[in-house]
């Protein structure tokens, strides 16, 4: 669940120990008054993992993913933050007062009618604090949205998040987005909330 009333959902599936295969669809004022505004399309992502993690080298994965978030905007065929499209990402986790998870990346969005093409890149961190409970923060360069008619500020999106897994298949994230308050379209930052259940097969 996000801004304006928007909510979104997901179903990823496992194929292999290394794929996983996945759809997303929602859509913003679905919670609230008015009209709802359904996402265009519903939008597929794939994940890789090409290389598992080592003791001195990192997990490397390889996927597209075609889902953004926040409202679409029809007149620029975009999300509010773009989807990563193809993308590649490394991962790494230490032993630390518990588990310490680092992630970077590059990727490529096919949102490009604002004429901002370029190359993007992310990094994220992770912290349990003990087995239920994990902070996690995450910035997007937002390399790609802030020229033209860019909706970014050129702050890059900063997100962060405590996420609370108490049962072993349900998880709930509280996420504190745009911190930085890069999206000129919006006033300030948002709360969202996002919940998964993960079923073994």
């Amino acid at each position: 669940m996000y801004n304006n009333g928007g909510m979104l959902g997901y179903l990823d599936v496992g194929v292999t120990n290394r794929m996983m295969f996945g759809i997303s669809y929602g859509g913003t004022n679905l919670i609230g008054s008015g009209s709802v505004d359904w996402n265009p399309q519903v939008a597929v992502n794939i994940r890789y993992r090409l290389i598992d993690e080592a003791l001195a080298f990192p997990a490397i994965a390889v996927g597209y993913d075609g889902q953004g978030f926040g409202r679409y905007i029809d007149s620029l065929e975009r999300y509010e933050a773009k989807s990563k499209g193809l993308y590649a990402v490394a991962s790494k986790s230490f032993n630390f007062l518990g588990t310490l998870a680092f992630h970077g990346g590059i990727n490529y969005s096919f949102e490009r009618k604002d004429n901002d093409k370029d190359l993007n890149a992310f990094i994220g961190v992770e912290k349990s604090i003990n087995t239920e409970l994990s902070l996690f923060a995450e910035y997007d360069l937002a390399m790609n949205d802030n020229t033209g008619k860019s909706i970014g500020k050129g702050n890059g999106y900063l997100n962060a998040a405590i996420k609370w897994t108490f049962q072993k298949k349900l998880q709930i994230d509280f996420i504190w987005k745009n911190i930085l308050k890069n999206n000129s379209m919006v006033d300030g930052s948002s709360r969202e909330i996002r919940i998964s259940y993960i079923e073994y097969f």
